[in-house]
This record gives C-alpha cells, sequence and structure tokens, in this order.
C-alpha cells in the first residue's frame, strides 16, 4: 500500500515501456517489506537535466538509468563512483539529501553472475566479442576481477584500438579482427569466451559473431550477455558442442540487485529476480 511515507524508485530512459526493472525491483521491494515503489520515467533526451533536478527536489530516493541517458547524465551528478567514471557510464543513481551519486553496478551484475556458476576470472585468458558500450562494463569487471589478458574480436579493430589505449593501464589487452587467423587461434587458449555484440537477439535469432567451435577450447566457458532469447544462437552452438553457458538474465538480475541494495541498505532476494524476469520474458 502507497502511503505518505512510501520512498519513490525508478527507472529513466527514453523509450522506456519496454524495461524489465519495475517487474524484478517492485517484487524484491515486497518480498523485502519495504515501503518503497519503483516505476518507469521516461525522459526526453532534451529534458534530462530538468528531470534529474525534478527528481531531485521530489525526494526521490535513486533511480537507474538506460539509454540513451547513461553517459548524459554524469555531469549532472554531484558524485561519481569509479567503477561509472572508467566505464563513462552510470545506471544508477543514489539521492543522498540532494547530493546525487552515480554508479555503474553493470560491473557487479555481470562478475557476480559468473562466480555464481562457480567460474572465477581471476588469472583467466578471455576471448570477447564485440566492444560496443555494454562491452566496457565487461571489460571493467574482468580487469577488476584478476583477468590474465582480454582479446577483442570486432569488425573494425582500429575503431576499437582507443578503447583497448583507454583500458591498458589497468590490464592487458590486445584487438584482432574477428575473422583474422590470429583471433581464431586465441579460441583454442581461452578459458573465457564472451559475447558482448547485439548479433542474435530477438528478432535477429539468426545472428552470431563469427566462430569456429572445432578451434575453441574444450573446456571454455561461454557467456552471452543478451537475454532474449534465453538461448541465443551463439549458446545453442556452444551447448552443443558441449561448452558450459550462460546468458544475461543473471546480470541484469544482479546489476537491479546491486542497485537496490544501494538505495536499500538490504540485500534483494536475487532468486526471486532471476525469476520473475524468466516468467516476464516467457
Amino acid at each position: 500500500m502507497l502511503t505518505g511515507t512510501t520512498k519513490n524508485l525508478g527507472v529513466m530512459g527514453w523509450p522506456i515501456a519496454h524495461s524489465l526493472s519495475p517487474v524484478l525491483q517492485n517484487a524484491a521491494i515486497a518480498k523485502a517489506g519495504l515501503d518503497y515503489v519503483y516505476t518507469s520515467l521516461p525522459v526526453r533526451p532534451e529534458q534530462l537535466a530538468e528531470a534529474v533536478n525534478g527528481l531531485r527536489a521530489l525526494q526521490f530516493r535513486g533511480w537507474n538509468v538506460t539509454i540513451p541517458h547513461k553517459s548524459a547524465i554524469m555531469p549532472l551528478l554531484d558524485v561519481i563512483d569509479e567503477d561509472a567514471r572508467i566505464i563513462g557510464a552510470v545506471n544508477t543513481v543514489v539521492n543522498d539529501e540532494g547530493r546525487l551519486t552515480g554508479y555503474n553496478t553493470d560491473v557487479t551484475g555481470f562478475i557476480q553472475a559468473l562466480l555464481d556458476q562457480g567460474f572465477n576470472p581471476a588469472g583467466r585468458e578471455v576471448v570477447l566479442l564485440g566492444a560496443g558500450g555494454a562491452a566496457r562494463a565487461v571489460v571493467w569487471g574482468l580487469i577488476k576481477a584478476g583477468a590474465k589478458v582480454i582479446h577483442i574480436g570486432v569488425r573494425s579493430p582500429q575503431k576499437v584500438q582507443p578503447l583497448v589505449d583507454e583500458f591498458r593501464p589497468y590490464g592487458m589487452l590486445d584487438v584482432y579482427h574477428w575473422e583474422s587467423e590470429p583471433f581464431q587461434q586465441l579460441l583454442g587458449t581461452a578459458e573465457l569466451l564472451i559475447n558482448t555484440t547485439p548479433l542474435g537477439m530477438t528478432p535477429h535469432l539468426d545472428g552470431m559473431a563469427p566462430v569456429d567451435w572445432s578451434k575453441v577450447r574444450a573446456s571454455a566457458f561461454v557467456y552471452d550477455i543478451i537475454y532474449t532469447p534465453a538461448e541465443t544462437r551463439f549458446l545453442r552452438e556452444a551447448r552443443l558442442h558441449g561448452h558450459a553457458t550462460l546468458n544475461g538474465e543473471a546480470m541484469l538480475a544482479g546489476q537491479g540487485a546491486a542497485a537496490f541494495q544501494k538505495w536499500t541498505g538490504v540485500q534483494p532476494d536475487l532468486a526471486l529476480m532471476k525469476q520473475k524476469l524468466r516468467e516476464t520474458l516467457q
């Protein structure tokens, strides 16, 4: 029941009707018995500054941030957490009596999903497919987790070289054309293979980055951050070749759980959030 003491949370984006965050967060709020409510916040790009000031004035406890505001919101906040600063994107804002702090919980969601599957990236060799916006959080998460080296495969290595140069002070990275022979050979030594491209996402189910599965290390763990469909072509082919696999559901729920904890100080029921996500997707 909403009362005069109910604290407000939300997710800001444009468009925003497709967001699954209200389902996950309100389920977690109800389970924890908290006096909070979480809603969608449609914000046009040209009205972002007004929206941030309005939410501050309305005493919103916090909100998530999604496309197209993740980078644009950063100058409007009072404090930027290190993860968000290095990644160059904010997905969570916490309002402490008018002081707005920006975080990026995608890092936590990505790594925790791996750890929950019993795979620790520390000291491991990684092959990463794609280097778009989502890849930045993945790369930083792997570096923080202690990955030995990250080999990035893309269509246009020259466009990605600045990203490699930016992150190289923190860890070992290199970039290749993903159809080149040197890159395909790296598939035989990598212990973790990750897709961060949108290839294979609904409705384009046949899409997949070029991978010669005969070259992939037999024991490699395969991770696709896409969650619609639950099993992309990339994951299906990996499974058929005997690899352990993971989709993006746990990352999505995990980043939401990390945001929830920052707003409320309470650890949410992550299993429930994952369950509600899968039910909604189905």
